[in-house]
This record gives C-alpha cells, structure tokens and sequence, in this order.
C-alpha cells in the first residue's frame, strides 16, 4: 500500500508541514529573541496548527455537504418510514422506492459519506508522519531504529537536518514527537548521542495532559452542537440514540484514554482540528437557518402576491373579459336604420331606443326584431312638415 499511500498522503501532508515550518522559521529568524528558530518547539506547533487549517480548509466543501446531508437525511425520515411500512414483506420494492425517492429529493449517500472517508485517510497520514521522526521501537510501524539512525534518517520530504530540528523542539519542555507512554529508551532520540536528557516524564504529562482534556471537551462540544440540530423522531429512533450516547461520552472518554499513546504533536493537531470544527459548525448552521428564512419569507411573499387584497372584488382574468365581451356583442345584435342623420331624427322623435323584445309603449305599432321601421320622406331639408289646420266652415 506504501506506493499508493506515499504519493498520496505522506509526501502531501509532510510537504504542507515542511511548507509551513520554513514560513515560519523565516519569520522567527526576524525577531531578536527567538534563539534557533529551526528547532523552536512554537515555531513547530504554529507549523502544524497552519498544517491543520490548510487541510481544513481544503475540506470546508466536503463538510457543508456532509451537514447538508444530515439535514437532507432528517427531512426525508418520514418518507422513508412510510415506505418502509408499505412495502416492509417487499425487500426489493423497497429498494427501488428508496432510490427512487433519492433521485427525486437530490439525495445522494456518498456525497454524505465523502467527507469521513476523506478526514480519516489524512489523520492517519498525519500520525503517522509525525511518528515517523522518532523511528527507534517497533510499534505504530516503528522501524526499529536506534537513537543516532532516527536522527541520521529522513522523513519524506524532510531531510536528516530537519529532522534532528523537530527532535530538538521542545513545547514548554517537552518534545513534540513524544508521547505519555513512550519507553524511556526511546528518549534518546530526543537528544545529541552521548549527551544527557533535558527533559523528564512528567515534562510530558504536564503539557499532555491539559491537552488532552481540552481535545476532550471539544469533541463533546462539537457532538452536543451537531446533535442539537437533530429532528425528534431522529432522535426517537433506537439506533439513533445509541449512536448519539457514543458521540457524546464514547469518544471524549476514548481520547483520554488513548491520548496516551499520541506523539505530543497529534495533541496538538486534535485540539486545532476541533476548535476548528466547532466554530465550521456554529458558521453553517447560522447561514443555513438564515437560507431557511430567506426561503420561507420568499414562499409567504409569494402566497400575500396570490391572495385576494382585503375589501377588493377578486378580477377576471383578461382572457375571461375577452370571451364575456365577444359573447355579448355576439347575444345583442345591431339594428342598421340607414344613415346617421335619420337615426337621429328617429331618436329625436321617437325618444329612448326600444330595445328588441321590449313591450312598445303607449301609440306606438308593434314591430318585429328583425324589421326596420318605415318612415314617410322627409322634405327640404330634412325639417319635419308642418300641420296645417283646417278652418272651420261657419
């Protein structure tokens, strides 16, 4: 596997380490009191918290899809569940529902799963690259070197100079490539061959420890913050509820129970990693609540535009005023009565239009709908003729 893994994680990660040792040897070269900056155990510990921000950086997307995923995985439980129950004597129905539902919600696991299968691949390649500067034993795939072949080997990228530099390094007196549980032996590497050690266990145990107990907290933080997010019928579910117990005691009790054989410097990549974690969480889950807003104000704005406002008649349509008006011009037919000027002689004298199938009035002849209505010619202009009275015979 060294052919897959050496390419892939050790040279990147130790190459990240390397870049970042150098940035910041550089600048610790520029301060006065900063005596061998190569071999500073800070200028170390900022390399690999810089180490630790790189990665994660480089994971922000992954993670916001894993988040998205858990959100996703909770909305879609009581679909699920209800499939579940209609098809629970039919296992490959089941199956094919499942998937179908996926597809249609934009479901996809392994989006979900990327992220894990990422961050464990590099926690590994991180271990073991900073336990491969102390080499002597035979455990964590030590090579069993001694004291003055660990300090005369490389480290990847690394070379023996750089080396005896990071064993040189000292974290408030102890050194970073050491860790709780360490044979005393193998404390040689830590120092010059032939010369006396500078450091004692308790050195270790005084820095280990509060490190330890901060890596432990913060991963309880960060399962009680992600768990907060949790549906009730997520919750509920007995599988669930175990899993949640292990995220919460489990695993902060498990890192002070193996914190013991962790160099000093995975201490200090466990609590940048979850300090990291822990803010990444409070900063996707306030910009998704916000996204929720956002979309659930856009879908009210949406519903008030559609609603009727209050003391207004709801409007037709423009295509309902269209066929209301053709339908009456169809419904109510025009009578011609010749030219404009007799129309209204005929509306001077006659008075209001009788509108067809209407009673006539008083004097007037009965007429059909579909007749005009005769009239004797006009003389002159058009004045009506006057009559002329008869005298009376004496």
């Amino acid at each position: 596997m060294s052919f897959i893994t050496n390419p892939l994680v050790y040279y990147p990660i130790s190459g990240i380490l390397w870049f970042w040792h150098k940035i910041f040897a550089f600048l610790g070269g520029l301060l006065p009191w900063v005596e061998a900056p190569d071999s500073n155990g800070l200028i170390w510990a900022f390399s690999v918290i810089f180490l630790v921000f790189t990665l994660r950086t480089m994971l922000f997307w992954p993670a916001a899809k894993q988040i998205r995923f858990s959100r996703k995985m909770q909305e879609m439980q009581p679909k699920m569940k209800e499939l579940q129950k209609r098809y629970k004597n039919d296992r490959e129905k089941l199956a094919v529902e499942t998937r179908k539902l996926q597809k249609q919600e934009g479901f996809n696991p392994l989006l979900g799963c990327l992220p894990m299968l990422i961050q464990i691949p590099v926690f590994l390649g991180l271990f073991h690259v900073l336990r491969s500067f102390n080499r002597m034993g035979t455990q964590f795939n030590a090579l069993g070197m001694t004291a003055e072949e660990t300090r005369n080997t490389g480290n990847y990228v690394f070379s023996a100079d750089e080396v005896q530099s990071f064993l040189d390094a000292r974290l408030f007196g102890a050194p970073l490539s050491s860790f709780i549980s360490q044979p005393v032996e193998q404390f040689q590497a830590f120092v010059e061959p032939g010369a006396m050690l500078d450091f004692a266990r308790w050195n270790i145990l005084v820095v280990a420890i509060p490190m330890m107990i901060v890596s432990a907290i913060t991963t309880h933080l960060n399962a009680r913050v992600s768990l907060s997010r949790q549906s009730p019928e997520a919750a509920a579910n007995p599988q669930a509820r175990i899993m949640n117990q292990l995220m919460l005691w489990a695993f902060p009790i498990g890192i002070l129970v193996t914190g013991a054989f962790w160099p000093m410097a995975i201490l200090v990549y466990m609590v940048t990693n979850n300090l990291w974690t822990l803010g990444q969480q409070y900063f996707l889950f306030e910009k998704m609540a916000k996204e929720d807003d956002a979309a659930a104000l856009q879908r009210r704005e949406e519903q008030k535009a559609l609603a009727p406002r209050v003391g207004m008649k709801p409007s037709t349509t423009k295509k309902n005023r269209s066929s209301a008006a053709g339908t009456a011009a169809i419904t109510s037919p025009t009578v011609e009565t010749g030219t404009p000027a007799d129309v209204n002689d005929e509306a001077s004298a006659s008075g209001p239009a009788v509108a067809p199938g209407s009673a006539p009035r008083p004097g007037q002849r009965p007429h059909s709908p579909g007749t005009q209505r005769s009239r004797p010619a006009q003389k002159g202009s058009g004045s009506r003729p006057k009559n002329k009275k008869k005298k009376k015979k004496r």
